[in-house]
């Protein structure tokens, strides 16, 4: 099992206070990594308090991650706080539901803002340096819709096409240089950002006769795939998208 250990690992996860960063960020800290959570209106103190009580060293940032002028001063502040990134969690992201016809220009900007052009500038960040210490790991979060259209959610789909293009191009470039940066994609998962879907009982029927497994996925089944990616464990593993779906893709 000390392939999976991640005991003197700092690990920074955007969006990081509730839902799937939340899962995530409390599965590296229970594989034994110090983590900085970045978090938007300071939904960050319950987590802190709860990963804190592991014995693990927790920091939490609070910024608005649309905007591509504090990330620098983000990666700043987790090193300043903790001296090195071993690992990042690209997991911060918005959707919004509206038909392609109608997607006002305004929420085209603000998910491609947090969804897409966040993860490549903190993948810049983190990755000068990574290549620095000559090791790293980075995992961004993509979507089902990663791979297939989506309906009513185009700056959704478009974002989450690129955070796996992405992921791929950094791969390419940095795997030679012990860095290795790979995607999640989870299935539909019981958080925020699908309430809307679970509650509509014509969709939500739709969905679960799809997913083999039967249920909505949770934060925690998240947790071991981060740490698998974090991990020695996938040392070889570079530019892969892993789908956690509960077979949603094999339908």
């Amino acid at each position: 099992m000390g392939l999976f250990d991640l005991t003197g690992k700092t690990a920074l996860v955007t969006g990081g206070g509730v839902g799937l960063g939340y899962g995530m960020a409390k599965g590296l800290a229970q594989a034994g990594a110090d983590i900085c959570l970045v978090t938007f209106r300071d939904t960050g103190a319950a987590a802190k308090s709860e990963l804190e009580a592991m014995g693990r060293k927790v920091h939490v940032i609070n910024a608005n991650l649309g905007d591509e002028n504090v990330l620098p001063g983000v990666m700043r502040e987790m090193l300043d706080v903790f001296g090195q990134i071993d690992i990042l969690v690209n997991n911060a992201g918005i959707i919004r539901r509206t038909p392609s016809a109608e997607h006002s220009a305004q929420d085209w900007h603000d998910v491609i803002n947090l969804n897409l052009n966040s993860v490549y500038f903190l993948c810049q960040l983190a990755g000068k340096e990574m290549i620095k210490q000559g090791s790293g790991k980075i995992i961004n979060i993509a979507s089902m819709l990663s791979f297939q259209g989506g309906i009513n959610v185009p700056g959704y789909t478009a974002s989450k096409h690129g955070v796996a293009g992405l992921t791929k191009i950094f791969a390419n470039e940095w795997a030679s240089k012990g860095i290795n940066v790979n995607a999640i994609a989870p299935g539909y998962m019981a958080t925020d950002n699908t309430k809307q879907l679970r509650e509509d009982e014509v969709r939500q029927k739709q969905i679960l006769e799809r997913i083999p497994a039967g249920r909505w996925g949770t934060p925690e089944d998240l947790a071991g795939p981060v740490v698998f990616l974090a991990s020695q464990a996938s040392d070889y593993m570079n530019g892969h998208v892993l789908c956690v779906d509960g077979g949603w893709m094999n339908r």
